[in-house]
Order: C-alpha cells, then sequence, then structure tokens
C-alpha cells in the first residue's frame, strides 16, 4: 500500500465545520529510518508519540457534525505538524525523558526531507479544506495526565486559544457549564504558538477557531471516545449558535 501523509474522512460533508487532527497516529513511514525510530513499542504507544484517542473522537465527531475531517499519518516523533518549519522543537531527539535515537542524526537536509515527505503535503491538504467559505476550525487533541517527574494534572478538557475568542471563549464559557468537568483555558499548553497549524491556517486568515485537548485516559477506549465525541457535538453546536458567528 502506498502511503499518504495524511487520511481525510468526509471531504464532501456540507457542514461549516472542519476537525482536525495533527496527532493522529504513531506511525513511522517506511522512507524514514526504515520505519522505525529505535524507540521500544511502549514508548511509541505512549504520549510522546501521538495524541492517544485523538483520531478516534475526530472521526466520530465529524460523522456527527456532518464535518470535514483531516488528520496526519505520521507520528509527532517524526516531524511535529503542529510547529512551525522553523521550530526548533520540530524534530524531537529527547522527549518526556525518551531519547528518540532515529533523531540523532536528523540533520538539516534530513529534516527538509521530512517536511516535504510528511509535513508539507499534510499542510497543503489542510490548507485546502479551511479555505471552504465561512469554515468553523476545531483542532483536536489529547494530553497525559502526568508526565515523568511532574504532578498529576487536574484538567479533563483544555481549549486552547488565541486572542481571536469569537468562538472559543463562547465554547470555554458552555464547556464550563458542564459542572462535572474541571476545564482549562490555554491549559495544559498555551494556544498562542507562533507558526503552530492555528496560527498556519485561522490567525492568518481570520477564520474562527479553538483547540481541544482531551485527557487521554478518559478516551483511550471506543465507549470513552464516542462518548466525549457526542458530548463535544452538543458542546460545539451550542457555542456556535451563543456566538453569533
Amino acid at each position: 500500500m502506498t502511503y499518504s501523509p495524511f487520511f481525510i474522512h468526509g471531504a464532501d460533508r456540507p457542514s461549516r465545520w472542519l476537525i482536525t487532527c495533527d496527532h493522529a497516529t504513531n506511525t513511522v513511514p517506511p522512507g524514514i529510518n526504515g520505519g522505525d525510530l529505535g524507540l521500544p513499542r511502549e514508548d511509541m504507544e505512549r504520549h510522546i508519540a501521538y495524541d492517544v484517542g485523538a483520531y478516534e473522537v475526530s472521526k466520530h465527531l465529524g460523522e456527527i457534525l456532518n464535518a470535514p475531517v483531516i488528520a496526519a499519518n505520521f507520528s509527532r516523533l517524526v516531524i511535529d505538524p503542529n510547529r512551525g518549519e522553523d521550530d526548533p522543537t520540530l524534530v524531537m531527539k529527547l522527549y518526556d525523558g525518551s531519547i528518540i535515537p532515529g533523531n540523532r542524526n536528523a540533520d538539516a537536509d534530513e529534516r527538509e526531507r521530512r517536511l516535504n515527505m510528511c509535513y508539507r503535503p499534510y499542510h497543503r491538504a489542510l490548507a485546502e479544506l479551511a479555505a471552504l467559505p465561512h469554515a468553523v476550525i476545531v483542532s483536536m487533541h489529547s494530553f497525559t495526565r502526568q508526565l515523568r517527574g511532574r504532578e498529576p494534572r487536574p484538567w479533563h478538557v483544555g481549549v486552547l486559544h488565541t486572542p481571536d475568542e469569537r468562538f472559543s471563549r463562547p465554547l470555554i464559557h458552555r464547556l464550563q457549564a458542564e459542572k462535572d468537568l474541571c476545564v482549562g483555558v490555554n491549559e495544559p499548553y498555551t494556544g498562542v504558538l507562533p507558526g503552530d497549524a492555528i496560527d498556519k491556517h485561522c490567525t492568518a486568515f481570520g477564520r474562527p477557531n479553538a483547540l481541544i485537548e482531551l485527557r487521554n485516559d478518559l478516551i483511550a477506549d471506543h465507549a470513552g471516545q464516542r462518548a466525549w465525541a457526542e458530548r463535544l457535538g452538543i458542546v460545539l453546536e451550542d457555542a456556535l449558535s451563543q456566538s453569533e458567528l
């Protein structure tokens, strides 16, 4: 089977929503170090390699909202599609205590090769979908409950946002109305990262957006993924209605 650096589901769905998933898979393409970064399987199955559960939530959510979904098909350890091309963390050599052997000798030429093989094709396809009229872009991610040597994170869900809060602010308010949720606002990460996917495809064009982070233990199985997609489908529609976009 020919390798593709991205998947698109429901390209012709008529909704104004666009669901993106930058860290959907832990795939190492065959053309990268023989398809193996030299990490043990347990490392490739955890959050350092991809956003556990986020792809499945994205696909379910796309079906619920009748929206197209685009997902990157390469591990963030190969090259991170949610970073700018000049970001020093674009190709990580150490992540949450794990050394990445296959990246040890990744020089500027190798970085450019991975940009052309994986990163740029994904962003070209995302750009085409994001140009749909009146698009509202939701970027789906997940985060680990606890990094090595750190305190447990309390949030069930986080919303990362830029200074453009036309959609993200109503979304935050709507999630905070769910009394059983601990909601992070620009937690566990900041929503302002120059050159990231939101900056590249939303901020630069004035497109309303939000980045949603789900704690990955809550979406580790099919039941959790389906339940969160159904919950978010209602929340997102409510927030969009409240935003008057």
